[in-house]
């Protein structure tokens, strides 16, 4: 078995945090920057869009800075299981949707989120 370097492995962590809170980060401003039209466009009411769009920014931002990031990953991993939920069961969006828009990068994300949960997120952070 490959010997890594645990710098490496905490570099590789903190790459895979900080990927997750961008990812989360641009979605949750663009909900909580726009309420009413990403309510439209998601199918849900304005005030669960603004609540949505402030935990995503909140659980990246703990993601990224490594501030309860376990806790953090698993809130983030929620938003995702409801968001595949939703295309799976209301949209009746396929793994690969019709158009890139299935949920296989919903599941992607959770997984992600997944492994900060198992690791912790690496030794670089803040708590």
């Amino acid at each position: 078995m490959l010997e890594i370097p645990p710098a490496v492995v905490n570099a590789s962590l903190l790459a895979l945090r900080l990927m997750i809170a961008a990812v989360f980060l641009s979605s949750g401003w663009k909900h909580a920057r726009d309420p009413a039209g990403r309510a439209q466009s998601i199918g849900m009411s304005k005030g669960f869009t603004l609540f949505l769009g402030v935990a995503e920014i909140a659980g990246s931002l703990g993601v990224a800075f490594g501030v309860l990031a376990q806790v953090a990953a698993l809130g983030l991993i929620l938003i995702m299981l409801g968001a595949i939920q939703k295309k799976i069961f209301a949209w009746h969006t396929g793994f690969w949707g019709e158009h890139g828009d299935g949920w296989q990068y919903d599941l992607m994300l959770a997984v992600m989120c997944l492994v900060v949960v198992a690791t912790g997120g690496g030794r670089w952070s803040i708590l």
